[in-house]
């Protein structure tokens, strides 16, 4: 067995990969353990590193820094695609106001970081380390990581200082957070059970769900128009999907033309029927669906090329294939089909007609199963080139002593945005399957966490356990609590927001899966999660971009 324990001298990028899939597979064991529901997850494979790397021996340097930065702009980039194409939709009405208030959380903790070291006199690479473990956000960590390394002048035991008092402060910035949530839960004297009531009772109205009606034809200024010419339909926003007359139901054409006494089949939201209804006549309890058994619906998934970014009025399903559009869904939001609505990648679309006119119209759709399920390498490998390129561009700022660069945590995120919102361009298409989306982020997070751990393992026990360490961890719980816990108050003040709304996005701005999962646990919902999601995507390329800021300042 002397080959194997020589494997470092001889192979070392063989010792090197092995290395690093023994540490995932560790790192994975410890992440699986949880406590009331929270564990450390992916970071698991941090902290396995970190054993592996102070009791093993020495791992290839070079093919460490390879791997470090391919998992990085894996996961980042994963994520740009999914978060793509609510980011800016985030931005709007109700997420423009959490927005700001996650910005600000990011804002203060940025600050509270290099004013906490130059209190207590840290290493400057240290500040970069508290600020993303106190924060527990590893593309903040590889941002200022990859800043300092390009930097003149920096030293090796710089270098890898951060991720050293990254691992020092991340477990304790957990429990901050969490501490965090539960002052400011005893503060206010919340009941969160009953706050979640409140809360799904005022969202409940504002969603609208997509409903079927049957409307009888009574008003006389109707008789004889063809459907596109029926008045208030394309400004309510409802969907004509059958005529019937005289006991027999066809599927509606635009040039239908109808008359007194027509029953028709409308699709559309509540107050959309309400207001069309007043338009057309008064409603009727029978169901053209139910007493036509040769019309039937169908769904079909859009994944030919040639009809991606039309309108579902330019695609005519009607004139050419006898079919009507009825309701549309994308992501998990459903939608009437209204003819300006352009199709993308994946849109799930109800259609309705007869079997054979079904086939054809699907067939035109695409509907391909295997289409949605396969990842498309081509648009994904074009995406990392071009982060890269954005990523190592220099972007001079006014006031910075030297141009700012995103990075290859920046770089590839705000590409992948970027695509994720538009889709496509002509036949390249960024769609990735959920699975597949998923498999690759914790791919390229453990191999970050990996590496990050073997660099900082030789000396992680000696600090963690000293006086600097001690001072690292309660500057990071500073970094931790501070912004929640004054952005927690004013906005529960001031705002009078919803401990719901509010746990989420304290959650959200701290991009902390396990503080999310304690706020649903403590709620009895999921609720949570819909401000989590609403702040995340910019709170990552805040935490990012601060970091990077930080670097610069700190070593500029």
């Amino acid at each position: 067995m002397s080959w194997l324990f020589e494997l470092h001298k001889t192979q070392p990028v063989a010792h090197a990969i092995g290395v690093l899939s023994f540490v995932c597979v560790l790192g994975m064991a410890l992440g699986s353990l949880k406590y009331r529901g929270i564990g450390l997850g992916t970071a698991g494979v941090l902290f396995a590193g970190i054993g592996v790397g102070h009791f093993g021996e020495p791992v290839d340097h070079a093919t460490l820094d390879f791997v470090k930065e391919f998992g990085l702009v894996l996961f980042v980039f994963t994520i740009g695609l999914q978060l793509g194409p609510g980011f800016f939709a985030a931005l709007r009405e109700k997420g423009v106001k959490m927005n700001a208030l996650a910005a600000a959380i990011v804002v203060i903790g940025a600050v509270a970081a290099p004013v906490a070291g130059w209190i207590a006199g840290f290493d400057r690479a240290a500040v970069l380390g508290i600020y993303s473990g106190a924060v527990t956000n590893t593309p903040a960590l590889g941002a200022g990581s990859q800043a300092i390394s390009t930097m003149a002048g920096v030293t090796d035991d710089q270098k890898a200082m951060p991720a050293l008092a990254y691992a020092v402060t991340y477990p304790a910035a957990i429990v901050g957070i969490i501490a965090a949530l539960l002052i400011l839960k005893r503060i206010f004297k919340i009941d969160a059970v009953k706050e979640a009531a409140s809360f799904a009772e005022a969202n409940n109205r504002k969603v609208e769900k997509i409903e079927r009606r049957t409307l009888v034809v009574t008003n006389p200024n109707l008789d004889g128009l063809p459907l596109s010419e029926v008045p208030g339909r394309e400004e309510a926003g409802v969907t004509i999907s059958r005529v019937g007359r005289n006991g027999v139901t066809q599927v509606a054409h635009d040039t239908t033309v109808i008359q007194s006494n027509d029953l028709l089949t409308v699709v559309g939201t509540p107050d959309a029927l309400d207001r069309f209804e007043r338009v057309v006549g008064h409603r009727s309890d029978q169901d053209l669906v139910i007493d036509d058994s040769s019309l039937t619906s169908r769904r079909v998934a859009v994944t030919t090329r040639t009809v991606l970014g039309q309108s579902i009025g330019q695609l005519g399903l009607t004139e050419r294939f006898g079919v009507a559009v009825t309701r549309v869904t994308r992501a998990d939001m459903e939608m009437s089909a209204v003819p300006g609505l352009h199709l993308q990648f994946g849109d799930q679309l109800q259609i309705v007609g007869r079997n054979e006119d079904l086939d054809r119209a699907a067939k035109a759709l695409g509907n391909s199963l295997k289409e949605l399920n396969e990842t498309h390498f081509i648009p994904l490998f074009i995406g990392i080139v071009l982060g890269v390129v954005l990523g190592t561009m220099p972007i001079a700022v006014p006031g910075m002593p030297q141009p700012v660069k995103l990075g290859l945590a920046g770089g590839p995120l705000v590409v992948a945005l970027i695509l994720g919102r538009v889709g496509r361009i002509r036949h390249q298409v960024w769609h990735m399957p959920v699975n597949t989306n998923l498999a690759f982020r914790e791919f390229g997070i453990a191999l970050f966490f990996a590496t990050v751990g073997l660099n900082a393992g030789a000396k992680f026990f000696a600090t963690v356990f000293s006086a600097t360490g001690l001072q690292w961890l309660l500057a990071g719980l500073v970094v931790t609590m501070l912004p929640l816990l004054l952005v927690g108050i004013l906005a529960r003040i001031f705002l009078k927001m919803n401990f719901i709304d509010l746990s989420g996005l304290l959650a959200g701005s701290m991009t902390d899966p396990p503080a999310l999962a304690f706020a649903s646990n403590v709620a009895g919902s999921g609720s949570p999660a819909v401000s989590y999601a609403t702040v995340y995507p910019l709170t990552t390329l805040m935490r990012i971009l601060s970091a990077q800021i930080l670097a610069i300042v700190l070593f500029g």
